[in-house]
């Protein structure tokens, strides 16, 4: 009986040194190797970007319609602006002076569609108790920052709010004359506070004569989400805005700037053209942003 074990024992010893050095055993392993490393690989920091549409774009409509035509868009992100009549029944306006009504409306018809609003703007409130409900109306639905332009005697005053509420301040830019018109002029609004950074527009930089690319590596760091707007004439405060990637500005080269940076944020369509027939715009707008992030990857 001893000896038939270990005889089997023997076999068994043979079999496992025969498997060890199989190089197909090998071969596996090293393929389960590769599959993980692939799909560490395929982490990337695009992944935690959002497209979003800011409702300016349509602002010859009701909010309601607009969310009809993000959502036809399949963009579930949004920036509100103030002032967009609510429609559906509503009386209101997208702000601080909806009723609880309303509100309940709005969260209503966001939740029927999947969307959320990620930001609002762009605003100056003149006083504190107006900045106070603007952060009072961001909480309740959720925002991650408020985009602003304020004045440069609040800046203290809306970073310590900022930093209470936990909602960030992007400051926008729009043409010259306007006080941030220049990425210097953002900057200086952010020394010192922690709570205040940028929405970059770019087509805005890019009015003023600005290379996007640059302004983007100027503010590193401090960009809360992006505009993305085309325009058909460099250096022109009132050039035309077109469809994304088909005017002046090199998008590819800024998308690969905001992954450089690691970027993690919304990019929302403003699209001012075309305003009463532009959602095939910003349609081809989502497409060209995929197709670009995808080059990404």
């Amino acid at each position: 009986m001893k000896k038939i074990a270990l005889a089997f024992l023997s076999f068994i010893c043979v079999i496992a040194l025969t498997q060890c050095n199989n190089p197909e055993t090998k071969t596996d392993t090293k393929a389960d190797t590769t599959t993980a490393a692939s799909s560490a690989a395929g982490s990337n920091v695009t992944d935690d970007w959002k497209i979003g549409v800011q409702t300016w774009t349509f602002r010859m409509f009701t909010f309601a319609e607009a969310l009809d035509k993000v959502d036809s868009a399949g963009v579930k992100y949004i920036e509100a602006f103030w002032g967009q009549p609510l429609g559906a029944g509503m009386k209101d306006s997208f702000g601080i002076r909806m009723s609880p009504d309303s509100r309940a409306k709005v969260k209503d018809l966001l939740q029927k569609k999947g969307i959320s609003i990620v930001a609002m703007g762009v605003i100056t409130p003149g006083t504190r108790e107006e900045w106070q409900k603007a952060f009072e109306l961001a909480k309740e639905f959720g925002l991650s920052y408020i985009t602003s332009e304020p004045r440069k005697d609040q800046w203290n005053m809306i970073d310590s709010m900022a930093g209470n509420y936990g909602i960030k301040i992007a400051i926008h830019d729009h043409p010259k004359p306007n006080a941030f018109w220049s990425p210097d002029s953002v900057l200086a609004a952010i020394q010192g506070h922690s709570n205040i950074g940028s929405c970059a527009d770019v087509g805005h930089w890019a009015r003023n004569g600005l290379n996007p690319v640059d302004c983007l590596k100027k503010l590193e760091g401090h960009i809360y989400g992006v505009h993305l707007k085309d325009i058909k004439k460099f250096n022109d405060t009132h050039a035309e805005d077109t469809i994304v990637g088909k005017g002046v500005i090199d998008f590819p080269a800024i998308f690969q700037e905001l992954k450089r940076q690691n970027f993690k944020g919304m990019l929302s369509i403003e699209h001012e053209s075309n305003w009463y027939h532009n959602l095939p715009d910003v349609k081809e707008i989502v497409q060209y942003y995929r197709d670009q992030v995808a080059k990404l990857k």
